[in-house]
């Protein structure tokens, strides 16, 4: 006798909503052949169903009210793919005080909400899985979770958000300036008409608080690390980080280190030879690197219907066989029953090396003043690079440090912005070698 199906409940029907229908009708033969059973989508519920979305709906009971599927019984999993932190939140709260095994790609939901999120699920004994809100298709949470449980991980540098990373490439490929590799990548569908949440960083950070969550067993809020996007990018940095032996990445790190967790959002300088300094154009890539496992890669396509699909399907089958065997709580979802709370370095006590980018007149005496202010606060120079004096207009002045701290980096800056030859505020970047 053929065992029932699973049943899955759908909620929100967008681009990776659709793509996960598509995907169930083109590979359920070969998921219920893996699982050893039939993983079945029964409902489905959006609040706009008469928009075209080139899917057979046909075969599914549709709704406009997501409780209709929370409150069914024969329902065993269900889908939340609203987005948000708001109709999302009660969604995936109402279905675990059910007693339903939750799958998501919420990750603004989890880095905000996700203590009062995993609470509610260890209470109720429902599984929540969320290995799509990070990196799309790429299997990271649960090597984090899983493959790397045993060891302790030291540091972690990710591209997480392949709109950034479309935009630098661009810029890099073209010399154009940043509006305009954004206005393509709003074209090609790489960003959205507001794409603050990427290019501001917003995005990165969310999945930072995912990942280093897992990395270092922790509840890490986005709001507690620094945040800086690539809007203030320009060519020259760009062309400058060239000559320099380097490439501009959006880039999410966290380290672990004797005073605690260093976390953050910023462009970073990484060195041309490294494999992270090859992702180009809309792909992701993370690497870990740990005590016992060195450094490991995990990279593909963060982004997408189909690919997105791919990891939902995944989580989707592992809480089937949960739900199947009743073996709920196998691993927990942060791979710690108690997860902490993050001692983080404070962001002025966070150390490393920097790019700076100055525009002065080129007086006489200039270069040495800017110089002798980052010394007087213990900044070390590492490299000037001073362009060919021109009288009659300001030039760049790029000087690149050694280790520093950023709090005398961003006082030495204050200092210099008030020199009467600095026409424009400095830029920096941070410079990241260990990769």
């Amino acid at each position: 006798m053929a065992e029932r199906a699973i049943r899955v409940g759908l909620v929100g029907l967008g681009t990776i909503g659709t793509g996960v229908v598509r995907a169930l009708q083109s590979h359920g033969a070969l998921i219920a052949e893996r699982l050893g059973f039939p993983l079945e989508l029964a409902r489905i519920a959006d609040v706009d169903l008469e928009r075209e979305r080139g899917v057979d709906l046909g075969g599914y009971r549709l709704s406009r009210d997501w409780r209709e599927i929370v409150d069914d019984p024969s329902i065993d999993l269900i889908v939340e793919l609203v987005g948000g932190t708001g109709v999302a939140r009660e969604l995936v709260l109402a279905a675990l005080d059910a007693g339903k095994h939750v799958v998501t790609a919420n990750k603004a939901l989890l880095a905000k909400h996700g203590r009062e999120v995993f609470a509610l699920a260890a209470a109720k004994g429902s599984e929540i899985a969320f290995e799509a809100s990070v990196g799309g298709t790429i299997p990271v949470l649960r090597a984090l979770r899983e493959g790397l449980c045993a060891d302790r991980v030291l540091a972690l540098h990710g591209i997480v958000n392949g709109t950034c990373n479309y935009i630098l490439t661009e810029m890099e490929a073209t010399g154009e300036p940043y509006e305009a590799c954004l206005k393509r990548a709003q074209d090609l569908g790489y960003a959205e008409a507001d794409p603050s949440s990427d290019i501001d960083g917003i995005d990165s950070a969310n999945k930072l608080s995912i990942l280093a969550g897992l990395a270092f067993g922790v509840y890490l809020a986005p709001t507690a690390f620094p945040i800086e996007g690539i809007r203030h990018i320009v060519p020259a940095d760009i062309e400058y980080a060239s000559r320099i032996g380097f490439r501009v990445k959006l880039l999410s790190v966290a380290k672990r280190n004797a005073h605690g967790i260093q976390a953050r959002v910023h462009p970073t300088m990484i060195p041309r030879k490294s494999v992270l300094a090859g992702v180009d154009g809309s792909m992701n890539a993370i690497e870990v690197r740990g005590e016992l496992s060195g450094p490991t890669l995990y990279y593909g396509a963060g982004a997408g219907a189909a690919p997105t699909a791919s990891a939902v399907l995944a989580d989707l089958m592992e809480l089937a066989r949960a739900r199947r065997s009743g073996a709920s709580g196998r691993v927990p979802p942060f791979g710690t029953p108690e997860p902490g709370m993050a001692a983080l370095c404070a962001p002025g006590d966070q150390r490393g090396e920097f790019y700076v980018r100055f525009t002065a007149h080129d007086s006489p005496g200039v270069l040495s003043r800017i110089t002798g202010a980052l010394g007087a606060r213990g900044i070390s120079i590492a490299s000037v690079l001073q362009e060919e004096r021109h009288e009659s207009r300001a030039v760049p002045i790029v000087i690149t440090t050694h280790e520093s701290r950023q709090a005398d980096l961003d006082a030495a800056l204050g200092e210099i912005a008030r020199m009467r030859e600095v026409v424009a505020p400095a830029q920096s970047i941070r410079i990241e070698r260990e990769l």
